[in-house]
């Protein structure tokens, strides 16, 4: 593992952005899951998003590659999970520089999900939705968020007891809350980016 990619896991788990969380995956340092709380007062504001980044050999002069896990109704986000970013792509048609790095990266995806853009839109159809619109998108979005990125409260939790120890409590996920996530990609029990909804 790089120095540099050392670094970066450390503070990805110790100090993540708000509303995220990331954790390697079976202690690889170029596979990376990550977990991005929907932002509030928006139509994904009850769901978890469950997202892979891959670190690709030429990391940092190139940059991750980052895909949705979790289906999300969104105009910058395709049914395959791929994200228009531009931070996601080199120049002069992205923005990826060497100074940039995972966490900025997964700040920046929590912000696209507050704020899309539709004029640069990887699915056009949703994108003229959300234009057009908008309550039918609102509609379909939050649909989509409480089919496959709300969790029931019987499933996976984290959450403190009187004393402040860690408590976890898991159940069998459905499967439409983790798709295709495999089971060795579970969240370090340290994670604070779960949500209380009690």
């Amino acid at each position: 593992m790089s120095a540099r990619m050392a670094r970066e896991i450390k503070l990805l788990t110790t100090e993540p952005p708000p509303g995220v969380c990331a954790w390697p995956v079976n202690d690889r340092c170029d596979e990376i899951s990550a977990q991005v709380q929907g932002p509030k007062g928006t139509v994904y504001e009850k769901g978890v998003f469950t997202l892979s980044v891959h670190i690709p050999p030429r990391y940092p002069f190139e940059p991750p590659q980052v895909r949705f896990i979790t289906p999300v109704y969104h105009p910058n986000i395709d049914s395959g999970g791929r994200i228009c970013l531009d931070i996601l792509n080199m120049p002069p048609k992205g923005a990826w520089r060497p100074a940039l790095n995972i966490s900025t990266v997964l700040a920046s995806i929590g912000l696209l999900l507050a704020d899309p853009n539709p004029e640069d839109g990887l699915m056009t159809e949703v994108a003229a939705e959300y234009k057009l619109n908008r309550a039918a998108f609102d509609m379909k979005a939050r649909q989509m968020t409480e089919k496959h990125a709300v969790e029931p409260k019987e499933s996976t939790a984290v959450r403190r007891d009187a004393e402040g120890a860690v408590e976890k409590h898991v159940a069998t996920p459905s499967a439409a809350a983790t798709p295709a996530e495999p089971a060795s990609a579970l969240p370090d029990p340290g994670c604070q980016v779960m949500v209380d909804r009690s």
